[in-house]
């Protein structure tokens, strides 16, 4: 990336993690859980309408560190690996699409 593009994508961060946050308010606890999925994707579509791809640069880079941040204290606070995390996320998805 260069300096133009860096400042770009700066400029857009704080509102697409205002946006992120929002979202992710909204979908913790939602019912039924299939809607997840549905919900994220409108929220993709909406920042890539207003934002382009870097938009959703931005949303992928804000959700990737939320993620990694919470798998980390996941993995303190129940002694298991960052590893031993990740596998069991793996295994609840083998268990909802088990032909992979």
């Amino acid at each position: 990336m260069n300096e133009e593009e860096d400042m770009g994508l700066a400029r857009m961060t704080p509102e697409i993690s205002r946006r992120t946050l929002t979202l992710l308010r909204g979908l913790a606890g939602l019912e039924p859980p299939e809607q997840v999925p549905e919900e994220a994707m409108n929220a993709a579509d909406a920042v890539f309408a207003e934002y382009g791809t870097d938009g959703l640069r931005v949303l992928v880079m804000t959700l990737a560190a939320w993620a990694t941040a919470q798998i980390e204290n996941v993995s303190e606070l129940s002694g298991r690996s960052h590893e031993a995390v990740l596998d069991a996320m793996e295994l609840a998805c083998l268990e909802v699409d088990p032909e992979e």
